[in-house]
């Protein structure tokens, strides 16, 4: 059996002014055919899951170039031009294939190229033609587009927010293309429009529960895989929002209804499951109160995880404003700051301004006497088992204050990142992090409370407000019963597509 498998993958906010080019994907990520490390990126999974299966069975694996951008603003055209020619040529020297199984994430957009998934998986089918098994993993903060599922056998997502899932999934995803090589499974995709875009954790109620009940739903027969695609609300693109997808052994009606009905009942949940979020004031002044200690309080709209800059410093000036002492912050992003302080060495103090320079929605530039701590000319923090580069990193102090200042954008997954540079994180009254909720997992076993503030700035983080341009469809909470409108024009079978299930 010949497979080929790469990755080629970022999430792209297109309201962001973090532009992403080719040096974006080589500082985060890149590894060329066969040079993959042995642990998995968060995209790259199914390489690794291949690997793993080519060790158990007689499989000649074809490996491709493996890239990621840290999440930012639009791609750069020539760049994801020159990215998906270079893996496209590895293909063309691989074929004839049985399959392709693709890392992806499934938020790509960039310049000319609303849908850069689905081009890659079109130009994929073209050269491979209609018999060969093409799969894909994607990030749940995904756009499910009608041409992806024209043009690929299986897309499975991650069930988890935070991804705790990701290799599991990508095991998941190789396991169903073997066997659909093997002619054992038939898959039969399809999906349904929820109409609707919201923030979905998976490690609270109501979408804990939604998360089991799929699982139980896939012990069915004929059953193979069920997805939930959150959407991504910061692509202005014509297919963004939340759907379900269901895979089938050959049962189209039983994928239909079971997208269908799951859909319906996500909808009814709309609303229900984002955590309560707290005002910046609010958030820091608990945290002072607090009688038991390390408070975690997390910048939900500062989180390079969606594409921002990860430099506000809303919440910092708060801290000094509340006169908070042994606080920590994880990180601020600010590679010229990185730069001073390495130039002064450890122990140096400096005059020092550092955080705020992206945008004027994030807060005020800091201007201190600083510190430096200590420096690291490589950082990481650890995910689910992989590595994530932060870059070259100085520790600050000042004002009883801790900062992590970082050079390679990225979000806060775990408690890592402060022991990276040299900070036990326990000891601390507050943590301050810049992340959504993948950051849960790592911080609440060391927290003894969690908070999420909303500083309202920089992610465009209501749908009623951001003036989307190329939303194709009324969703939620931008109208309030968008399916109500379908049923009035007499169109309930728009929000079911299906792939392209041929015979095989």
């Amino acid at each position: 059996m010949r497979i080929f498998t790469a990755s080629l993958a970022t999430e792209t906010n297109t309201f962001s002014p973090m532009f992403t080019d080719l040096a974006s994907f080589k500082n985060s990520f890149y590894a060329a055919p066969g040079e993959h490390p042995a642990t998995p990126t968060l995209c790259s999974a199914p390489l690794v899951a291949c690997r793993e299966e080519a060790q158990r069975q007689p499989i000649q694996l074809f490996e491709g170039s493996c890239s990621w951008a840290e999440p930012g603003g639009l791609v750069n055209r020539a760049s994801y031009e020159y990215l998906r020619d270079e893996l496209l040529q590895q293909l063309q020297q691989a074929l004839p294939v049985d399959a392709v199984i693709l890392g992806l994430h499934g938020a790509m957009v960039a310049q000319g190229y609303d849908d850069c998934e689905g081009d890659l998986l079109q130009r994929v089918r073209a050269m491979v033609g209609p018999d060969t098994v093409i799969s894909a993993e994607l990030d749940p903060h995904s756009h499910l587009t009608a041409k992806r599922l024209a043009m690929a056998d299986l897309l499975i997502a991650f069930k988890e927010f935070p991804h705790l899932d990701f290799m599991d999934r990508a095991r998941e995803l190789v396991r169903l293309t073997l066997a659909t090589v093997r002619k054992e499974i038939n898959p039969c995709m399809a999906s349904f429009d929820c109409k609707m875009i919201d923030v979905l954790p998976t490690n609270n109620e109501p979408m804990k529960s939604f998360v089991a009940r799929i699982r139980q739903l896939e012990q069915q027969a004929g059953v193979l895989s069920i997805s939930v695609i959150h959407g991504f609300m910061a692509g202005d693109v014509p297919e963004m929002g939340t759907k379900l997808l269901v895979i089938t052994d050959n049962q189209p009606e039983l994928s239909e209804q079971l997208a269908r009905q799951l859909g319906m009942e996500l909808f009814a949940l709309r609303g229900q499951s984002m955590p309560t979020m707290l005002s910046v004031e609010e958030g820091v002044s608990r945290m002072r109160s607090s009688e038991q200690t390390p408070v975690v309080l997390a910048d939900v709209w500062d989180n390079p995880g969606g594409g921002v800059a990860g430099d506000g410093t809303l919440i910092l000036h708060e801290v000094l404003r509340q006169q908070v002492q042994g606080v920590a912050f994880g990180t601020i992003w600010d590679p010229m700051a990185v730069q001073l302080c390495m130039a002064a060495g450890e122990g140096a103090v400096i005059p020092l301004r550092f955080g705020g320079k992206s945008c004027a929605t994030a807060g005020a530039p800091v201007d201190q006497w600083v510190e430096v701590k200590a420096l690291r000319q490589q950082a990481w923090q650890d995910f689910a088992g992989s590595q994530v580069p932060m870059g070259a990193c100085a520790w600050i102090r000042f004002a009883g204050v801790d900062v992590i200042l970082n050079s390679n954008r990225c979000q806060s997954f775990d408690p890592s990142l402060f022991c990276a540079l040299g900070i036990e994180p326990a000891q601390y009254r507050g943590l301050v992090v810049k992340s959504t909720n993948h950051f849960y997992q790592g911080f609440a076993a060391i927290a003894a409370e969690v908070w999420y503030l909303d500083a309202k700035a920089p992610y465009p983080s209501d749908p009623r407000r951001n003036q989307y341009q190329k939303l194709s469809r009324a969703i939620w909470p931008i109208v309030e019963q968008p399916h109500l409108l379908d049923q009035a024009k007499c169109h309930p079978a728009t929000d079911v597509q299906c792939s392209r299930n041929p015979a095989r």
